[in-house]
């Protein structure tokens, strides 16, 4: 039987597809058999060995399309090596990336028994011209945090090809 991997992700804007489309082709290339999939769409697991779940940081929680996914798998997912990055912060800020790290952890609390072979944090990208109701809305209203705010994209595309090599070495045991 071939083991096979699964790159889950949810994607509001896009940015968080294209950070998975990308881990996938790189553990390709590191010989692992994997499909890409937006989590909203999976319907078992049944015929994975793995599992990478990829997921924006949105308005200081997981996605829900993510919490969604672990809530739906989480039987399956006790039995599986999973590994889990997130888009975040959107500066290099690092207040902001503690915070990140910590909206995280609290969201990933209240699935105490999920234990990922690996969390990975990467900074995430903003365009706000790109926005659509009510986030349109929010980025005009003065108090909002994402008001006046410009657009920038702090995805670090070499941290993320290594951080999804190593990935591909820490399933590969898992996969045989």
């Amino acid at each position: 039987m071939e083991t096979r991997t699964l790159v889950a992700y949810a994607s509001k804007y896009g940015s968080t597809k294209e950070v998975a489309e990308s881990i996938t082709k790189i553990l390709q290339e590191n010989g692992l058999t994997v499909d890409l999939e937006h989590a909203k769409k999976v319907h078992s697991l049944e015929e994975y060995s793995a599992v990478v779940l990829g997921a924006p940081i949105y308005v200081t929680h997981l996605h829900k399309d993510a919490a969604g996914f672990l809530s739906k798998h989480h039987e399956a997912l006790k039995k599986l090596p999973v590994a889990i990055f997130v888009l975040g912060p959107l500066s290099n800020e690092e207040e902001e990336w503690k915070e990140a790290r910590s909206n995280l952890d609290k969201d990933l609390g209240k699935f105490p028994w999920f234990r990922p072979v690996d969390t990975k944090i990467f900074g995430g990208k903003f365009d706000p011209k790109n926005l659509r109701f009510p986030d349109s809305l929010l980025a005009r209203l003065p108090a909002s945090p994402i008001h006046n705010m410009p657009a920038s994209d702090i995805r670090d595309w070499i941290e993320i090809r290594d951080w999804a090599g190593q990935l591909a070495t820490r399933l590969q045991p898992a996969l045989t």
